[in-house]
C-alpha cells in the first residue's frame, strides 16, 4: 500500500517519515507536501492508495483536500491527523469520505493500527469490486445495461442530433451527474477487451456518475461531465491517466485513448466523440506499445508530434527554476499553457517520469555536481538545489543514491 502525507509541520513530516518502521510494514511512503495545494499534483503523480492529511494547512486545508480527492479520486483511503478536537471537522470529514479522524500527538503503533484497518477496508472493497458476481450483480441493480446502451447512442451518426438532450434527461432520471454545461469524450481502444473494459467500468464506478462509458467494438467510449470547461478538462485528462495505469496493470495491449474536444452543448457530443475517434485512428498508426493520450487542438486539429516542444519548453523552464522550493507543477503547465492535469500526462507519456520524479532528478543531479566540485556543507546545498528542509533533502537523496550527502562526497569528490 502506497501512503502520501501532507502536514504543514515539518516536525511532524519528519516524525512519521523517521519513527514509523516503513521497511517493517507493508506500506511505502511515496511522498509528501506541506499543503494541499502542492499535494495534489504529486498525488496524481505519485497514484497513493492511502493519503494521511492534517486540517489546518496554508494555501489549502485538509478539508479542501479531502473534498477534491473524494470527488476526483474516490478509491483513495484517506485519514485526517489534526490538533483541534472540534465536532465540525469531524463532521465535515465524515461527509467526504475520510476513513479515520486521529488527534496529535500519534505514535507509531497507533498509526500502524489505523493503516492496517484502512487498508483492510480498501482490499475488501477491491476485493467485492473485481468479484465477478458482484459485479453483475451491481449492473442489473444500478440499470448499467440501459445507461451504457444510451450513452452509447451518443456516439452514433445514426442518432438525429436532436435526440441528445432527450438521452441526456434519461440518464438523469436514472440517477447520473448530468449537467448543461460541458463535455469531453475519450475514445479508448485495447486488448483483450474482457479485462480492459472492466477495469475501466470500475473506474466510471468510482467515478460517482462524472464519466459514463459504453462498449466499443475495440474498447470503451467515455463521456466526461463538467460544470466548467476547466473542470471537464482537468477530470477528462485525470480520468485517462487513471484509465491508462489500469489497464496497464490488467495486461492489456495496443492501448490507445484519445481525447475529443470541450464542447458546451448536447448536441456537440458528437463532434467531441469524432474528434477523439480520429485522434485515436492516427495513433493506430505507432509502432510502439506504449500507451499514447493526445488531446484535441484549439482548431480540432492534433498530431503526435505536437507535445514535442511543449516538453521540450517544460524542461527548459524546470532546469532553470529547480531551485525555486515553492515550484509545482502547476507553474510549469501555467508555463506551457496546459491545464495541471493534461500537463502531467501529456509530460509522463513524452518522458516516460513524472514531474515529481523529473523535479527530483534536477535537483539531486545538480546536489551531486555541488557536492563533488565544491565544500559547500550540504545544509547549504539542500537550500541551493530547491529543499528548505536539510533533513527531508538527506532522506531523499540516501534513498535514491545509497549514500548520505557527506558519505556520497568522501567517496567522489575531486
Amino acid at each position: 500500500m502506497k501512503v502520501f502525507l501532507a502536514d504543514d509541520e515539518i516536525v511532524v513530516r519528519e516524525g512519521i517519515r523517521e519513527s514509523f518502521p516503513w521497511d517493517e510494514t507493508p506500506y511505502v511512503l511515496v511522498g509528501e507536501a506541506p499543503d494541499g495545494e502542492m499535494a495534489i499534483p504529486m498525488i496524481r503523480d505519485t497514484n497513493p492508495d492511502i493519503v494521511i492529511t492534517d486540517i489546518r494547512m496554508p494555501f489549502m486545508d485538509g478539508i479542501e483536500l479531502c473534498r477534491i480527492l473524494h470527488a476526483q479520486m474516490p478509491w483513495i483511503g484517506i485519514i485526517v491527523l489534526s490538533g483541534y478536537d472540534e465536532f465540525e471537522y469531524a463532521r465535515q470529514c465524515i461527509q467526504l469520505g475520510v476513513r479515520e479522524y486521529l488527534l496529535k500527538p500519534i505514535n507509531a503503533e497507533e498509526l500502524k493500527a489505523v493503516l492496517d484497518k484502512v487498508s483492510a477496508q480498501i482490499k475488501a472493497e477491491r476485493n467485492t469490486f473485481e468479484h465477478a458476481e458482484s459485479l453483475r450483480a451491481r449492473m442489473k441493480n444500478d440499470d448499467k445495461f440501459l445507461k451504457e446502451k444510451l450513452v452509447g447512442s451518443l456516439f452514433s451518426d445514426e442518432a438525429a442530433v436532436e435526440d441528445a438532450r432527450n438521452v441526456l434527461m434519461q440518464l438523469k432520471n436514472l440517477g447520473c451527474f448530468v449537467p448543461t454545461a460541458y463535455y469531453m469524450v475519450i475514445d479508448a481502444a485495447f486488448s483483450p477487451l474482457s479485462e480492459g473494459q472492466e477495469a475501466a467500468r470500475n473506474l466510471v464506478d468510482a467515478s460517482e456518475g462524472r464519466v459514463l462509458c459504453s462498449q466499443g467494438r475495440v474498447g470503451t467510449r467515455f463521456l466526461v461531465l463538467g460544470n466548467t470547461s476547466e473542470d471537464v478538462e482537468e477530470r477528462a485528462y485525470a480520468f485517462a491517466s487513471s484509465l491508462s495505469r489500469e489497464l496497464e496493470r490488467n495486461n492489456c495491449s495496443g492501448i490507445r485513448i484519445a481525447i475529443g474536444d470541450i464542447v458546451g452543448a448536447p448536441e456537440k457530443i458528437y463532434e467531441s466523440f469524432k474528434t477523439a475517434r480520429h485522434i485515436r485512428h492516427l495513433l493506430v498508426e505507432r509502432t510502439d506499445e506504449k500507451t499514447v493520450i493526445l488531446g484535441a487542438r484549439e482548431m480540432g486539429e492534433a498530431t503526435s508530434e505536437d507535445t514535442s516542444p511543449i516538453v521540450t519548453k517544460a524542461k527548459l523552464f524546470m532546469s532553470t527554476n529547480f531551485s525555486n522550493p515553492n515550484l509545482m507543477l502547476q507553474d510549469v503547465a501555467k508555463n506551457v499553457n496546459m491545464s495541471n492535469s493534461r500537463f502531467s500526462t501529456v509530460f509522463s507519456q513524452e518522458t516516460g517520469q513524472t514531474f515529481t520524479e523529473y523535479l527530483m532528478y534536477l535537483r539531486l543531479n545538480k546536489a551531486k555536481e555541488l557536492l563533488r566540485q565544491t565544500n559547500t556543507r550540504s545544509t547549504q546545498i539542500a537550500s541551493e538545489v530547491g529543499y528548505n528542509d536539510s533533513h527531508y533533502f538527506s532522506y531523499i537523496f540516501k534513498k535514491n543514491f545509497g549514500l548520505t550527502p557527506s558519505e556520497y562526497r568522501a567517496k567522489y569528490q575531486n
